[in-house]
């Protein structure tokens, strides 16, 4: 082991600027050439403090995990939460751990922008190359591009049915290589990553000392394993040099594909920059992966602090498990084979009635908790709005004292909300006002001509029905006449349709020279075949009126005919 030397104060000033370190730091010589710091035991924690963000208070606190406590949410804009979310590895089904977490963000993100007026600007990435994905396509015989590109569909058409908020845009691991080998590059060029003669990329955890550990103060933990040129068991790959078998892209360092957590920090950095306000995740995320993706990005742009809020979502258990619902388990629910027991607005509602940050039991008690309390309130929607049409006589009712009520629930509930998201605090004060409606709605057998309240039922709910419309559950259940799948199917028939058209149309205009005609003439279809280009019109004129507009043999679908 080479010696230890400490650095002084005039060359520590000079090297503050870019490296944030305070006294007594360390200088560690690894070799004649190579010098890496290391802040002293003084200094332990002093790379890890959260900085509170300036620019936009919103007034609001969430709990983040990079400080184990709620915080005042403070955003780089004002009306503007920049978001980035992990997506799915693309290599099997989803199921319903996946999607109570990405059901609880998107209530999350509902709440910001639809009670807080806040632009959520959500950008989602998705692993579609990986060491499970390129596993299972062996084991299938097929290309992993195709294996990534049906379990992806898959996924979105299940966050489709979970009536999950798509983010702005969607990106892909491979759509992204030139990207992420850029990045890899601006690491190494910050001398916080190295290259193996095998081809390997590592991230050096050691080059930036007390500052690995932010999210879990995993700065002592055990590493991936890999390549022995690692200089430190901890350091994990950038960049995996090709294997047989393997998909692969040209790189400095030579064919091979990215690292697992290097795509996040790229994809998240191409769009936002050197600075994020918010990044969510399930908490089994938190460690290794953002760890790293935090290491990665703060060593890349040489900053402090890149992500200022880091948001998690607890684990679904199965009841009377300590387990995860997982795949590598064995132990899942798909969303499809859910939904086909539950409904959609029941699964939110199972949701809503836990802390998103907490651990939630799935259990058949737990699910018919959340379809009980909607059976409540379609039961109170119903009488109330006997009532408000004078087919239920009641007693007289204390109108004054319902308002109040309402005022009352409307308050709690924004403070619930802006307390951390606190959804089981908003439905047990929306199921509270319900009990204080019900009590005034109890029939009897005489009328006695007393004076009725309809206005105040009717603006309870409305108030209801607005705060569930908020958090995604309709209760108005409207359906969807046809499925996400019909509506694939739809769209299938309506290209065949236009393609039709347009082969019959070419097949009208299509000219034959005629004899004794002069060779100037201009060329004009039979007149044979005049019949068959105004069907064409006609057929071009009856499906724009239902929203699908052809143009030459080009077609424009109108997302909402297609839904209908």
């Amino acid at each position: 082991m080479w010696p230890c030397i400490t650095i002084f104060r005039p060359l520590l000033l000079k090297l503050r600027s870019r490296y944030a370190f305070s006294k007594d730091t360390q200088l560690t010589l690894v070799s004649p050439s190579k010098l890496i710091f290391r802040p002293s035991a003084s200094c332990t924690g002093v790379g890890k403090k959260w900085t509170r963000p300036t620019g936009y208070d919103t007034g609001l606190k969430t709990y983040n995990s990079l400080t184990k406590q709620k915080e005042p949410l403070v955003l780089a804009q004002e009306g503007i939460a920049t978001w980035y979310s992990c997506g799915p590895t693309v290599y099997d089904h989803a199921h319903l751990g996946h999607a109570c977490s990405y059901v609880r963000f998107d209530i999350i993100q509902r709440i910001l922008s639809r009670v807080f007026g806040i632009n959520v600007i959500h950008v989602m990435v998705i692993t579609d190359i990986d060491d499970k994905i390129i596993r299972r396509a062996l084991e299938k015989s097929i290309s992993p591009t195709i294996l990534a590109r049906m379990y992806e569909e898959e996924f979105k058409n299940d966050m489709l049915a979970l009536k999950v908020l798509p983010p702005a845009v969607y990106l892909r691991v491979t759509e992204n290589i030139p990207q992420i080998v850029a990045f890899i590059e601006g690491i190494i060029r910050n001398e916080h990553a190295y290259a193996t003669k095998q081809g390997d990329v590592y991230f050096d955890i050691g080059s930036i000392g007390d500052r690995y550990g932010k999210l879990m103060g995993a700065g002592d933990a055990a590493g991936e394993p890999g390549d022995t040129e690692k200089r430190d068991s901890r350091d994990f790959a950038l960049w995996k040099a090709s294997k047989p078998q393997e998909p692969s892209w040209e790189s400095p360092w030579g064919k091979g594909r990215p690292g697992w957590h290097i795509e996040c920090s790229t994809i998240a950095s191409s769009v936002f920059g050197s600075q994020l306000d918010i990044h969510s995740g399930g908490v089994d995320l938190a460690f290794p992966h953002h760890e790293n993706e935090i290491a990665q990005c703060e060593a890349y742009h040489q900053c402090g602090q890149w992500g200022n809020y880091f948001l998690h979502s607890g684990h679904l258990h199965l009841k009377g498990s300590a387990e995860k619902m997982s795949k590598s388990l064995n132990n899942y629910i798909t969303i499809k084979d859910f939904l086909e027991s539950y409904s959609t607005n029941e699964f939110r509602m199972f949701c809503l009635l836990t802390k998103y940050r907490s651990a939630i039991d799935y259990s058949d008690a737990s699910l018919n908790e959340a379809r009980s309390s909607l059976a409540t309130i379609t039961a109170f929607t119903h009488d109330a709005q006997a009532y408000m049409r004078g087919q239920l006589q009641c007693q007289a009712v204390q109108e004054g004292a319902l308002w109040e009520r309402l005022a009352e629930t409307k308050a709690n509930v924004v403070r619930a909300l802006a307390d951390d998201f606190d959804t089981p605090r908003v439905v047990n004060a929306i199921m509270s006002l319900v009990s204080h409606g019900n009590r005034h709605l109890q029939p009897i057998a005489k009328p006695d001509r007393s004076p009725r309240s309809p206005a105040v039922f009717g603006a309870f709910l409305t108030y209801i029905r607005e705060v569930f419309e908020v958090l995604g559950v309709d209760l108005l259940d409207r359906k969807e006449p046809h499925s996400v799948d019909s509506s694939g199917t739809l769209e299938n028939v309506v290209e065949q349709l236009a393609r039709f058209r347009s082969d019959v149309r070419a097949f009208a205009l299509s000219v034959e020279d005629m004899p004794g005609e002069p060779a100037h003439a201009s060329p004009r279809p039979h007149s044979e075949k005049l019949p068959l280009l105004k069907a064409c019109d006609t057929l071009r004129k009856d499906l724009a009126s239902i929203g699908v507009h052809i143009r030459v043999s080009v077609f424009i679908k109108n997302s909402e005919t297609l839904r209908k």
